[in-house]
């Protein structure tokens, strides 16, 4: 997007206004600083976003924050987009609902908003293709029951990224953190392991599912848990390989759930 240098000054300063969580490309040079460069989060987007074809597809984005995988997904061609959140929208240190209008409106991206907690998320507020659900599900406090509510709101792919834990132990398992444990952060409440995830997902009736560790941290995992066989081949641009697992391969799902990574 061009801009005058009149009209760069003036979106910087609105931008500066904010604390960012997400570094996100306004275009013209301003850039907002979030607690991931831009440079990281690009690359750590392409990694989560990039095997899967976005084109023609309805997405929904839980807990959006700024907006930058709302925008992604515009960007990869998704036909309709849903960034919803509550929590860090009507957080008075975050004002995050004004920084993704802004971001929003900036970008003159077509994107719906839908103010609505994880907790509060049913197929009864929609059913889309894909459902991100990146970064959430350790700040419930009861993330099984919601998360198997909320996954109903995925018809064809659920894509879960997560901080994990109980690496160690061979069982589906969580590790509790009663007060500020995780990160000096009391909103974060579990540690899953990917063999608790796998379960879940098989659970809620996901016939295909995939896993890699994050790309830099090896406490955090990311998931494509597919409805069908059919949705997974018709939603992957490519066969996945290495880095991924295939989870529902015993072999490989044995490795990843009995070889934890150096850390």
């Amino acid at each position: 997007m061009a801009l005058s240098e009149v009209e760069r000054v003036i979106l910087q300063a609105k931008v500066n206004e904010y604390r960012w969580f997400h570094s996100i490309d306004l275009g013209g040079g301003v850039v907002t600083r979030g607690a991931k460069t831009l440079d990281y989060i690009d690359a750590e987007c392409e990694a989560i976003l990039g095997p899967i074809n976005l084109r023609g597809t309805s997405v929904l984005d839980i807990g959006a924050f700024n907006g930058y995988y709302s925008f992604a997904a515009k960007r990869r061609g998704a036909a309709r987009v849903v960034a919803s959140d509550s929590w860090a929208w009507r957080h008075p240190y975050f004002r995050a609902k004004e920084t993704f209008d802004l971001a929003r409106a900036t970008l003159r991206c077509d994107i719906e908003a839908l103010e609505i907690d994880p907790t509060e998320l049913t197929k009864e507020a929609g059913v889309f293709d894909v459902v991100l659900y990146l970064g959430v599900f350790y700040h419930m406090i009861e993330p099984i029951h919601c998360t198997r509510r909320l996954s109903e709101c995925a018809s064809r792919l659920l894509i879960i990224e997560s901080h994990l834990d109980a690496l160690a132990i061979p069982q589906p398992a969580m590790i509790f953190y009663p007060g500020a444990e995780l990160n000096n952060d009391p909103s974060n409440w579990w540690g899953p392991n990917p063999h608790l995830i796998y379960d879940l997902m098989t659970h809620c009736g996901f016939a295909r599912i995939f896993f890699r560790y994050h790309l830099v941290h090896g406490t955090r995992g990311v998931f494509y848990c597919f409805r069908s066989h059919a949705d997974a081949d018709s939603l992957l641009a490519a066969p996945l390989a290495s880095p991924w697992f295939d989870l529902g391969n015993a072999e490989q799902r044995a490795h990843v759930f009995n070889n934890p990574p150096l850390t």
